[in-house]
This record gives C-alpha cells, structure tokens and sequence, in this order.
C-alpha cells in the first residue's frame, strides 16, 4: 500500500524540474511512511511513497525494467492478492523475477500482456506505467475504485497521483472549483470521474487511462452486468460461503502484523469469525479493534437508526472466536479537536465528511496504527448483500432518485440548510441530482422477464454499488491511509459482488431481513445474538458535550463574519445553530454545524479559487 504520483510532460525534459516531482511525492508521505523514490527519464516522471507489506526489502519503487526499445517503470499503490498464482504463470513464460513482492508481478505482467494485465488481477490497486518503448503512459484502476486515483490534462501531457493534493502541489494545477464542482460537493452522488477540484478527474473504476501525443483516451476493462442467476437458495448460500473463505484466505497474506475491525454487526463479525477460523488452523490468533465512546454502552438511548449499542456484540464475537481484542474508546473532546478535524480534511483535500464517524474512524485507525499495519473491514458488505434501511423503505424503492437521499433527508436534514439562499438558488441542486440519477439508471441492464419489482431493486443494488460504495471506499481509504494503516474490503472481491448482485432480491431477503445470504453463509460461525442482532449503522456518539464543543468551535468562527465561509454559508442561520440550547441540536443542526466548521478549515487549509461559473 503507497502512495503514487508522476508528471509527463512531451514537450520538455523532467529532469530539470526534479524539485516539483518531489514536492508531489512528499505530499503522499502519510500514505507511505517506510521508504520513496523517484525516477525520471526525459518526458516522464514518477514519485512514489512505500507503506512495506510484502517483501519488506525487495519491494521499492519506482520499479522499472530495461527493454532493447526503452525502460517501462512502474509506480503501484495497493495490494494484488492472487499474485502467487499470477507469478507461476509469468515464470513459465519465461520471465525471471528479482523479488519477492506482487509489485514485480504486475510489472512483469504488463511487459507480458499489456493493458491486459488489469483484467487478470484480482485485489485493489491504482497504479501507473511509463511504457518507454511506445512513449506513453497507462493508468489503471481497481474494479471497485478501492484505492483512489486522480489525473489532470496539461497542454503537454498529464499530472497524476493517488490524492489531488499530489496534483495540487504542482504549479500547472490550479486549485480551482467551479459551480459544478460545487454541486458535487454538497451532494451525495458520486459522479463517475468527477473530482470537485476544476480539470481534475478520477480514473473511473475498472478503467484504463491512456495517454500519449495523440491525447488521452480511456478503456473500460471491468462493468457491473446483468447476468441470469441459475442457483437455488442453498446454491446460493453455499458459493457466498466458498467464496468468503477464499477471499479471506488471500486478504490475510502479509508479512506485518494484521487484524480485524470489529463493530458486532453481521459483516465485521462474519469477517472477523471467518479470519479467526482461518489463522486458528494455522496456530495464530487474530487481532481485533472496535471504537467506542466514553461512557456509551451504559447511558445509550435507542433511536431510528441504532437500536443497540455495538460494544456487547463485539465482546460476543471476540469471546467466540477467541480475538486478542482491544476496545477504542473515545471522548467527545477529541472527537471534536480541531486538529483531528483538519487531518481528515488532509486527507481527504475536500470537506466533505460525516462529522463525529470521520473523526471516530480516523483515530481508531490512528491508534490501531500502534499495533497492525493491515487492518481487514467488513465495509461494502451492505452494498452487496442489501444492508441499508433504503433497501426496506417503499418511499426509497419507489423514488426517482438515489434511495439513501430519501433516508438521509429524514434522518439528517438537507446538508444544503447551511448554505446562503442565493447560493442555493445558484446551484439548483435538485436539477443536478435529477440529471445525475437519469444518467446513473439509463445503462443499467434488464434480465428477459424480470419483474418491475426485480428490476427496481436491481436498480437499487446497482446504485449502491456505483456510487454509494465509492463514498465510503474513499472515506475509508483516505482515513487509514493518513495514519499508515493499510485497510482491506474482502466483500470488495468482484468476483463476490458479481455473483450476488445477480441474484434476485427475493433470494437476497429470501427471509425477510436484510443480508439473508451473508448471514446464512456464516451462521455456523457466528453468536447466535449476532446472527439475530438488526443492521446498526457505524456508530455516532451520543454525548452532549461533543454538540457543546461545536457550538464553542462555531462561536469562535462566528468572531470572524469576514471569514471567507460566510461567502458559502448563512451567516444567520449558523449563529441560531450555534445559540441554540444543547436539547435542541437536532441531527441536522449538529451536521449544520460540522459541515460550517470542515468548510472554514478546508478554506483556510487549501485557500481555493471559488468561481460561480
């Protein structure tokens, strides 16, 4: 796991601005403490920054291979996990490896297939060739989009690197964001590509991105499709488990200490049981971490979205699979420190968090940072197994847009409350999200005789695992990755989503409940209280003296109304928010109020060029 970046440039020799390509190298630090390099040959550079999982030794970067016809080097962030097999294959082609590390492997499997090489890897990764002997330039991105990956046209070639800080730290890349990228910013819609910053894009999931001195082009290697689902229930339930089992099995390869995130819900549990089972019959026992807040478990009040609290659940799973588990417990004074609040504005180079569950999650991953290099999460299994209230709720299935905003508007109000009413006016995000869930629907495939039921719930599955998953990949990548922490998604194995997002929804709830194949594929290793426990969502902390600390911090924002905020947000409205008395702070209010305090940091942070355009 690393971090990567580059610049080519066919108009000039690199080598006289090395200083640049290490300024965008450095900013990638977080992502890799343990070593970097660079390399630059004529119109090309890479950076890259080195988090040692495999072959602690021989896995430094850039790693390149001289050819009769030019050098092609390679910079690669992520983890391949069928890499074993993949290098058997290449040696009795005759290639001749120098390492130990899945690096190699994907760079011998570029000289041996091309572009190609993308659909034979099975993991997450983002990684870049500088293919010397045709003086052009691939990128290629994970199916899922796990590990993130940015680009930005020049009139002479291409910025890239794993954050848009890589990018922004380079002179030809203006920090810029436009009206539109203001729509994306303060909506919840994860345009395919779209990067927020103006002339920035992503490399799209299951995409390669080719650029030469004929201009960019872009292949897609990997899609989502609509296939027949032939199995029955049991079919079903036993290939989810076969599967489970071997993707586990892969995802715990690793030469540094791993462990598990436990939250004692289904996913996190059935992860963690299956991890526990796994290294039990190898003689190891398995680490796990789980977060929670100072006195949580015994003053916890039952709402609309969590109905339990996690910690009994956690002590289950680690009691029954037998965990060397540690609670993280946190306290509302720094879940609200403004400094653990700009780290994850860091990390994230945009304001765009979930409040107190970024915070959570940033110092969960940074304390358990003391202890494991590779954590495994239970993240996207509700994506793929149909996890999520929406999934249940009549007004979501039925609303022409994207289902969670249904349930987020009655949860958590409209994100867009704090924004000053001309600027709502101006950026008429209801149209923008219209248009986005048209062109979202408008691709997805239909099976000959599937139900209108069916199809909108594959509508829906679809949905969630194109653009709500990418949300919370990134959030997830981006967090781990500011602390060293490299997180795997085993429920991210495409071979995993494809098999059930084929299923028909009927067999995914076949009884009634949410992730009906996920639970029955591991109910013989897990607490019957798990089993039988309703889907809890990550949690937030209840503690009134996290709202008091917001209002402290908005109150001392407010002592400042030039602040450049106040052109983005309602003077007004926030300094009601930030009067109000604690019983009052609703759900929205108090996400009124993170959301006025990540956008003045993220200002004073990153000083962007805010243009209405």
């Amino acid at each position: 796991m690393c971090g990567i970046t580059g610049w080519v440039s066919f108009d000039r020799d690199l080598r006289s601005v090395s200083g640049t390509l290490d300024a965008m190298t450095e900013t990638m630090s977080c992502r890799g403490p343990d070593d970097r390099g660079t390399w630059i040959e004529g119109p090309a550079g890479l950076g890259h920054r080195r988090l040692a999982i495999i072959d602690l030794p021989g896995g430094r970067q850039p790693m390149t291979v001289r050819t009769p016809r030019g050098t092609v080097a390679l910079v690669y962030s992520g983890e391949t996990y069928n890499f074993t097999e993949l290098r058997r294959e290449l040696t009795g082609r005759g290639h001749r490896f120098t390492t130990e590390s899945d690096t190699e492997v994907v760079l011998r499997g570029y000289l041996e297939w091309g572009e190609s090489v993308a659909e034979r890897l099975n993991g997450m990764y983002a990684f870049a060739v500088w293919d010397g002997r045709h003086d052009k330039l691939v990128m290629i991105r994970d199916r899922m989009g796990i590990k993130p990956f940015y680009y930005y046209e020049t009139p002479d070639g291409v910025l890239f690197g794993s954050e848009p800080k890589a990018i922004l730290a380079n002179p030809l890349a203006r920090a810029r964001v436009t009206t539109d990228g203001l729509r994306e910013l303060f909506t919840f819609v994860k345009t395919p590509g779209h990067a927020v910053w103006d002339g920035m894009n992503e490399v799209e999931p299951g995409t390669v991105v080719t650029v030469d001195r004929a201009g960019l082009r872009r292949h897609v290697y990997w899609q989502l499709e609509t296939r027949p689902h032939p199995d029955g229930r049991e079919e079903s339930i036993a290939k989810v488990r076969e599967l489970l089992d071997d993707i586990v099995r892969r995802q715990l390869v690793s030469d540094v200490p791993r462990c598990t995130l436990l939250s004692g819900g289904l996913d996190s549990s059935a992860m963690t049981a299956l991890a526990a089972l796994q290294l039990g019959e190898a003689g190891e026992t398995v680490r796990s971490f789980a977060v929670d807040f100072v006195g949580q478990s015994e003053n916890f009040v039952a709402d609309a979205l969590r109905s339990t609290p996690d910690t009994p659940y956690v002590h289950d799973v680690a009691k029954a699979s037998g965990t060397d588990h540690r609670d993280i417990v946190l306290d509302s004074h720094a879940l609200a420190d403004p400094e653990v609040r700009a780290n994850m504005i860091r990390a994230r180079d945009l304001p765009m968090g979930f409040g107190d569950m970024d915070a959570s999650l940033y110092l969960l991953f940074r304390a358990i940072r003391e202890h494991s290099t590779v954590a495994l999460s239970g993240e996207s299994a509700d994506e793929v197994f149909g996890g999520y209230l929406q999934f249940f709720d009549e007004s979501a299935r039925k609303a022409d847009t994207f289902p969670w905003l249904v349930k987020f508007a009655e949860q958590f109000g409209d994100d867009a409350d704090v924004l000053r009413p001309d600027l709502t006016a101006a950026l008429d995000l209801p149209s923008y999200i219209r248009k986005s869930y048209d062109t979202a629907v408008a691709g997805i495939q239909r099976l000959d005789g599937e139900s209108d039921f069916e199809f909108r719930m594959r509508k829906i599955c679809h949905l969630h695992l194109t653009r709500f998953v990418r949300v919370l990949l990134d959030r997830k990548d981006r967090a781990s990755m500011a602390v060293g922490l490299e997180v795997r998604v085993p429920f991210c194995d495409h071979r995993l989503v494809e098999y059930v997002y084929n299923a028909p929804w009927s067999l995914k709830s076949f009884d009634g409940r949410e992730k009906s194949l996920l639970r029955e594929a591991t109910a013989d290793v897990l607490p019957r209280s798990v089993y039988d426990r309703v889907k809890s969502p990550y949690p937030s902390t209840q503690d009134p003296k996290y709202a008091i600390a917001l209002q402290g911090h908005v109150k001392d924002l407010l002592a400042d109304p030039s602040h450049p905020v106040f052109d983005l947000v309602d003077l007004d409205r926030v300094t009601r928010a930030a009067g109000r008395d604690v019983p009052q702070i609703t759900q929205a209010s108090r996400r009124g109020l993170e959301r006025t305090l990540d956008l003045a940091l993220w200002l004073d942070l990153y000083k962007p060029e805010i243009s209405l355009t």
